[in-house]
C-alpha cells in the first residue's frame, strides 16, 4: 500500500486514477485493498472539501429543490409558510423567512435548516 497525503492538484490526479479500477470491481471490506480504497476515498474526500468546497443553497433555491423532486406545489406549502400569497412572496424572494416558517419547512419537509437560515442574496 502505497499512501501519502494529498497536498497538490497532481497528487489529487493521482489519488483518483490509483481508486479508478475499484469503482468497476469493488473489494470486499476488510481486505488489503477495501482497506486501501477506504483510506484514499477518505483522502480525497478530505481534499475536495478544503479545496472545491460546495456552498449551501439560499433558502429559495433549497425549497425549490425540495418541491421539484417531491412535486410539491405552493399550494402544499402554505401549512408552513402561510397564505398562498406569502409563500409566493417567499418563493420570489419578496419575504424573508420567519424562525416559525423555518422550522415547519424542517420539520414538515425535511428542508435542511441550515439552508434557509442563510440570507437572500438580491
Amino acid at each position: 500500500m502505497n499512501i501519502r497525503p494529498i497536498r497538490t492538484e497532481q497528487d489529487y490526479k493521482d489519488a483518483l486514477k490509483s481508486v479508478s479500477p475499484f469503482f468497476d470491481n469493488e473489494p470486499q471490506p476488510d481486505t488489503p485493498e477495501g482497506d486501501y480504497l477506504e483510506v484514499m476515498i477518505t483522502l480525497i474526500e478530505a481534499y475536495e472539501a478544503r479545496h472545491f468546497p460546495i456552498d449551501l443553497p439560499n433558502p429559495v433555491d433549497a425549497i425549490r429543490f425540495r418541491m421539484e423532486p417531491s412535486g410539491l406545489s405552493p399550494a402544499d406549502l402554505v401549512p408552513a409558510i402561510g397564505r398562498q400569497n406569502r409563500v409566493y412572496e417567499v418563493l420570489n424572494g419578496k419575504r424573508a423567512l420567519t424562525l416559525p416558517m423555518i422550522w415547519k419547512l424542517h420539520e414538515m419537509f425535511g428542508i435542511p435548516a441550515e439552508s434557509l437560515i442563510r440570507p437572500v442574496k438580491s
